[in-house]
């Protein structure tokens, strides 16, 4: 990836707060970039089709469509894009579900910003 090369990110999660304190944390590093947002599964794959990010981060507990479904859509329709789960208390069948569904990682809520930019980093260094 070329120095300029800005990484495309879309946020998936239910919870505005969590969206804006996402959002402000991870626009600070000088190569994301916060394509868009979604407040749900259903949207979240709508969003991904119309914004290709490279990234999505998603939620796994969500209402209308959870992310573990959403990953499966998205990966299947995108195999491109990277999808990184996001929990507040993942149990372990979420966590084997979201990588059954493609997920890079599965990361918990009350994890730094710095482990959620080196996921990013991760994933988009295999892609």
């Amino acid at each position: 990836m070329e120095a300029t090369a800005r990484i495309r990110v879309l946020l998936v999660d239910d919870h505005v707060m969590v969206r804006q304190g996402l959002r402000a944390a991870i626009q600070a590093y000088p190569n994301i970039e916060v394509v868009g947002e979604a407040d749900d599964g259903d949207s979240g794959v709508v969003r991904a089709a119309e914004l290709q990010p490279a990234v999505v981060i998603m939620d796994i507990a969500m209402p209308k469509m959870d992310g573990i479904t959403a990953t499966r859509l998205i990966k299947t329709q995108h195999p491109q894009i990277v999808v990184l789960g996001l929990s507040v208390d993942p149990k372990d069948f979420q966590v084997s579900a979201m990588r059954r569904a493609g997920a890079f990682d599965v990361l918990k809520k009350e994890q730094g910003i710095n482990d959620l930019y080196e996921s990013i980093q991760r994933a988009v260094a295999v892609v």
